[in-house]
């Protein structure tokens, strides 16, 4: 595969709400138990996976959290001194050489995560910012690999002011919240006259309220030549289009993967529940999400469109 050819793989998109907060300083940090005044704070994160690049590193310095009283705490990723090579969380700046987080966004996918925070402690009550403290000023800290070979990703204001996530949640006292960040690198990621750039789309869902869609895809329908990925709609009866910025985008897509029984399979994960149109397509690497490809060559087609319910904690099985 070519450089050009990810253009059509990628593309970017408004941000959309999503958290991040991190244990303190010390080694696990947080804890599992709370007080009064106080609940636990635990989130994931995953992706929905693109077609046409090997890995996609994101690296995290740290974050910024700022709850309804105006409360700002700043948390930093750094390399455990009594442990070395071990990453903790501090709410000092590190003292050592910052071991930032990198994460490979592409290895999680098909309902696969990276827990980001566990049951960390937190004063109740409502939050209504983060901000992801990003590192890409560096060499291969934050960057893309394609047929093998690595490229810098360029976030815009990323290293000057990190990623705003709008989109506040409430920390129950003497309870905990349990979230899922579901970064979008098919909607997020495009390649400019500068270089591969990342314009992250999130999607955060109360884990209690999620559930799944999976199935197989008839072998029949993988036809030569063919990227298959199911996407998923929110509502029923949706027209399924391509990614483009115009309704009705998908909530999500999922890659459509040949298992070793030799079955294709697909799953849609940490979907809230409500009713879904999904559509396979055997395009989804013609869909250019910087332009409108049902009115731009090549198009993108859809088949076996179909509308399933999805219920808080189940996985709703539809086969194409």
């Amino acid at each position: 595969m070519n450089t050009p050819s990810i253009l059509k793989q990628f593309g970017s998109l408004a941000l959309f709400g999503a958290i991040l907060a991190i244990a303190g300083c010390g080694g696990s940090g947080g804890g599992s138990s709370s007080v009064a005044g106080t609940g636990t704070l635990s989130l994931q994160i995953t992706d929905a996976a693109v077609d046409s690049a090997d890995h996609v590193y994101v690296q995290f310095s740290g974050l910024e959290i700022q709850s309804a009283d105006g409360k700002r705490t700043t948390l930093y990723y750094c390399e455990d001194s009594m442990n070395p090579g071990n990453i903790i969380v501090s709410a000092d700046a590190c003292t050592t050489p910052p071991k930032s987080k990198q994460i490979d966004l592409l290895a999680l996918n098909g309902g696969v995560v990276n827990p980001l925070l566990q049951s960390y402690t937190l004063p109740s009550g409502h939050y209504e910012w983060i901000r992801l403290m990003v590192d890409t000023a560096g060499t291969l800290d934050s960057y893309i690999v394609v047929s093998g070979t690595p490229y810098e990703l360029t976030i815009p204001s990323g290293a000057q002011t990190g990623l705003k996530l709008n989109g506040g949640f409430d920390v129950p006292a003497g309870g905990g919240a349990n979230f899922t960040v579901d970064f979008d690198l098919r909607k997020s990621v495009h390649l400019s006259n500068i270089g591969y750039m990342l314009r992250p789309t999130l999607r955060m869902v109360n884990n209690v309220m999620v559930g799944s869609i999976s199935g197989t895809v008839d072998q029949l329908l993988v036809t030569a030549g063919c990227t298959p990925a199911v996407y998923v709609f929110a509502g029923s009866g949706v027209t399924p289009d391509d990614i483009d910025g115009i309704a009705a985008d998908p909530v999500t897509s999922a890659t459509v993967k040949l298992d070793n029984m030799g079955v294709y399979r697909y799953m849609a994960a940490f979907l809230e529940a409500g009713s879904y149109t999904i559509a396979y397509t055997c395009d989804a690497a013609a869909d250019d999400p910087m332009v409108d490809n049902t009115l731009n060559a090549p198009p993108v087609n859809f088949s076996g469109t179909t509308t399933v319910s999805v219920t808080a904690n189940t996985n709703t099985v539809h086969n194409f």
